[in-house]
């Protein structure tokens, strides 16, 4: 098999439309359902079997923590914005791909095209934002590893409690130490400002329990007590950690869902969701990579654009004629990373404190 460095192709409403009906399509979303359907009723603190691949593929995740916390940021305390030093972690990431899936095993011809879905994992280089489409990529990554016999179908469960909660928390590092922005201007339909996965996979660590009920993440000792367990609950908490406020204000989507009586029927939805939101959704999509093992379906490439009638923005987006961001930037107004105003609040409360005035309550928002 040949292989080839993955691309983008997706630029128009008539593209997203022929990706919808794709095999490719139907493969991404088959595997994330089995993602899902592997983790009904498992804890993260389940014991898990971890196969020589598993095993493998979290000592490269180490690595790339240790990466991390081996580049601090830059001072940027004038932004609150993405701090520049992400760019230089992006690139020593870059740099370590080849002997970092060279210790997997991934045969070095698949390399190059691998490595591509690894590295946007982390978030985007220019914008210094991080969202569900990169997320997605994680995913995909996984997907690869498993058609080149890394890890396995067998391993489902451990991809999913070990390894893509591991991908989780170092991108809770990343997004703390280098203020990520979040990806576009989704407005307040997202469950948080970076992640999906989690909470679909959440629910479904939550399905059939005998006791915990949605409504529970308004309860703070429920919310401590099963933040080891479930990834629902610990999303929550991470949360109720860098923002002030009731969820209902900063978070309603979540709030809204609190009152579906069953973790069967947020689950379900969240599935649903997924595919409304992040694999059918154009902003998302249009920087989903193809290569030789997630290949570009042939009906979207029979839509392609013709010379000229497509255009390249600011921020690397390609838009077609007629598409929303040709004549304007299809990211929005940037969103501040929240870990940047939580610091700034932080830094204000201390300024009050000095300032010998007691009592005084800082506004949740900015």
């Amino acid at each position: 098999m040949s292989y080839s460095v993955p691309a983008k192709a997706i630029v128009t409403s008539e593209q997203l439309e022929a990706w919808k009906q794709s095999k490719t399509h139907e493969r991404v979303l088959a595997y994330v359902t089995a993602l899902n359907e592997s983790v009904v009723g498992v804890k993260l603190t389940d014991e898990c079997p971890r196969s020589a691949g598993v095993a493998r593929v979290l000592e490269l995740l180490d690595t790339i923590e240790r990466l991390a916390k081996e580049t601090p940021p830059v001072d940027n305390a004038s932004s609150r914005f993405g701090n520049p030093a992400f760019r230089t972690f992006y690139d020593k990431v870059a740099e370590r791909a080849h002997a970092l899936h060279a210790a997997l095993g991934v045969p070095a011809d698949a390399v190059p095209e691998v490595s591509e879905y690894l590295c946007e994992s982390w978030g985007n280089r220019l914008r210094i934002d991080y969202g569900s489409g990169m997320e997605l990529n994680f995913v995909c990554w996984l997907m690869c590893l498993e058609h080149l016999g890394i890890v396995a179908p067998e391993d489902h469960r451990a991809l999913v409690i070990v390894v893509f909660w591991r991908y989780v928390e170092i991108m809770r590092v990343l997004q703390s130490t280098y203020w990520l922005e979040p990806a576009g201007s989704h407005g307040v339909w997202g469950l948080d400002d970076y992640h999906f996965l989690p909470f679909m996979f959440g629910a479904a660590q939550l399905k059939g329990h005998k006791f915990i009920r949605p409504k529970a993440i308004h309860d703070p000792e429920i919310v401590e007590e099963y933040a080891k367990h479930y990834m629902y609950f610990a999303c929550i908490q991470f949360i109720n950690s860098i923002k002030t406020a009731s969820l209902r204000w900063h978070s309603p989507m979540l709030d809204d869902i609190s009152a579906v009586k069953t973790w069967e029927k947020i689950n379900g939805g969240m599935i649903k969701m997924y595919q409304a939101e992040v694999l059918h959704k154009l902003p998302v999509i249009q920087h989903f990579l193809f290569g030789s093992i997630l290949p570009c379906p042939e009906s979207v490439r029979a839509l392609a654009p013709k010379e000229g009638e497509a255009q390249e923005d600011g921020h690397g987006h390609v838009h077609a004629k007629g598409e929303p961001g040709w004549t304007m930037d299809c990211c929005g107004i940037p969103v501040p990373s929240a870990f940047a105003a939580a610091q700034q609040e932080r830094e204000k409360g201390q300024g009050i404190a000095k300032m010998g005035i007691q009592g005084a309550r800082l506004v949740p928002f900015d």
